[in-house]
């Protein structure tokens, strides 16, 4: 049974961390708020210790993901600023400055994997509880809520017919030379060259030449299909391998642009979604719906962002609410008493239908509740800097896993950020 990494007896010549830095740092005074002790209980089934390689300690993991999204870096730059920088290694938990990493970068990865959304969920709760010990927010500020949705974006280019299905043909054929299966022809070259004129046409407003070009990509694509399946019939090994890109080529090759129902726009993130939130510069956007919750009031350390869940599927903003709210009261703990959103809720599913205003509503407004309906509108700033800042504008961690991941540390970064 190994233990966990305890490598203190190298840093017993070395300068402290504490004798060299400066106390007052945000980020040293952040270290001494947060109880890693809690983060440590909830972590403790992913971090236990247990045969092979010993666990990296959990102050590390948490420190990490909260740097990352407090300063919107990915794991590359975070690797390289760690090794620099004393103040995230002292926040990380390190007694003393370290010259190399005590970890791979594909840990990242790993952990993220390992622990999944409602692990993580720990840093959002975390967040909020050191905003409410250290006075920026108060227990009224939590019963008085306003809730919205937006798209988080999927780190995908622009999908077209055209680019579809030559990335279609490309993966196919870089597959099957990886496998060893001999194709009749790649059409690679040909393939590149048509996707380039349907581009080429449809700028010059040249659409029976683009639909000329496009037919000549899907009838080269559905030829590679055919091909590939005539010479893994009855290969169960290859077919295992081939089977899940060829099924997603095979839509690639069918859909149309006018299709109802459910497209792929990514070969590599299928479950990317096409989303129309009515925005004149993005008409529409590929990724999933986020809800996200913010207090409808002032609190005193500026806004704070409550609760934040991926929604997958499209779903109608009223019919979210019921099901977010009470996931804010159970990582809160706090009881609700007024909700306010906007119009796009209306005919929701919230059990206590009283507690929900709606803008532009006129029935039962007292003074107190028309100005926290002004108030309303504060949760749009948030998602500006969640996007801009703190990495929900561009997903770039894998499927829907990752998209759930993303949304509760962009959650985290942002509060921890504020209150630092």
């Amino acid at each position: 049974m190994s233990k966990p990494r305890d490598e203190r007896q190298k840093d017993l010549f070395r300068p402290a961390l504490d004798q060299i830095i400066d106390l007052g740092h945000p980020l040293v005074r952040l270290a001494q708020e947060i109880d890693w002790g809690f983060l440590e209980q909830r972590f403790a089934s992913v971090c236990e210790a247990g045969p092979g390689q010993p666990p990296l300690p959990a102050r590390l993991i948490a420190g990490l993901f909260i740097v990352k999204h407090m300063h919107s870096l990915s794991d590359e730059a975070l690797c390289a600023r760690w090794l620099e920088n004393p103040y995230y290694q002292y926040f990380c938990g390190e007694p003393a400055f370290r010259h190399e990493l005590p970890f791979d970068r594909s840990s990242m990865s790993r952990w993220r994997a390992r622990l999944g959304e409602e692990n993580l969920a720990a840093l959002l709760q975390e967040s909020l509880w050191v905003a409410h010990k250290t006075g920026a927010l108060e227990t009224k500020d939590l019963e008085r809520v306003t809730l919205d949705t937006t798209v988080q974006p999927k780190a995908i280019a622009h999908p077209t017919d055209a680019r579809l299905m030559y990335r279609a043909i490309e993966k196919l054929v870089g597959l099957a030379r990886s496998e060893g299966v001999v194709l009749r022809q790649s059409y690679l070259r040909v393939a590149k060259r048509a996707a380039i004129m349907v581009g080429r046409y449809t700028h010059a407003h040249q659409f029976k030449r683009a639909r000329r070009k496009l037919k000549f990509l899907r009838t080269r694509l559905g030829r590679l299909i055919r091909d590939i399946a005539r010479k893994i019939d009855g290969d169960g090994a290859l077919e295992a391998i081939f089977v899940p890109l060829l099924s997603r080529a095979t839509k690639v090759r069918q859909q149309d642009q006018r299709q109802r129902g459910r497209k792929v726009y990514a070969l590599h993130a299928p479950e990317v979604e096409c989303i129309a939130k009515g925005k004149a510069r993005a008409p529409y956007e590929f990724g999933c719906k986020v809800s996200v919750a913010t207090p409808v009031t002032s609190p005193k350390g500026g806004q704070f962002v409550l609760h934040a869940q991926a929604l997958h599927g499209n779903p109608y903003d009223g019919h979210t609410l019921g099901p977010m709210v009470a996931e804010l009261e159970a990582l809160t703990g706090i009881e609700t008493r007024r909700i306010h959103v906007d119009k796009g809720y209306r005919g929701h599913n919230h059990p206590h239908k009283f507690r929900v205003w709606i803008s532009g509503q006129v029935r039962r407004v007292t003074k107190t509740i028309r100005r926290e309906m002004k108030r309303r509108a504060a949760v749009e700033p948030v998602i500006g800097h969640l996007k801009a800042e703190h990495r929900l504008g561009r997903n770039y961690l894998k499927g829907r896993d990752g998209d759930r991941i993303n949304a509760v540390l962009a959650a985290a970064g942002y509060n921890l950020y504020g209150v630092s």
